[in-house]
């Protein structure tokens, strides 16, 4: 595998047209699309998992309450759910 950064760095300064730009698009999709479907497979109601705060950075842990088609319904307490993608979600 290439280093990640080496990536970045490949695709901000490249001189890429825009349809090679939303191939490289299309295969990040696709790819989160593999992940979040491997990471439903793997989940059922009542599993423990974890995700990160997109807005502050924390690690939440919760059980499963329902698996959707791309979203899975978490409960962190007695009244607090979200709605996490697949993708984002590990076993805790």
């Amino acid at each position: 595998m290439t280093d990640i950064s080496a990536i970045n760095s490949a695709i901000i300064s490249g001189n890429f047209t825009n349809d090679q730009l939303t191939s490289i698009t299309d295969a990040i999709k696709f790819a989160r699309a593999q992940i979040a479907q491997k990471n439903k497979y793997t989940l059922t109601v009542g599993t423990k998992v974890k995700f990160t705060n997109s807005r502050n950075g924390m690690v939440i842990t919760g059980d499963v309450q329902k698996i959707n088609r791309k979203f899975v319904i978490v409960k962190t307490g007695p009244l607090n759910t979200w709605r996490v993608p697949a993708n984002m979600l590990s076993a805790a």
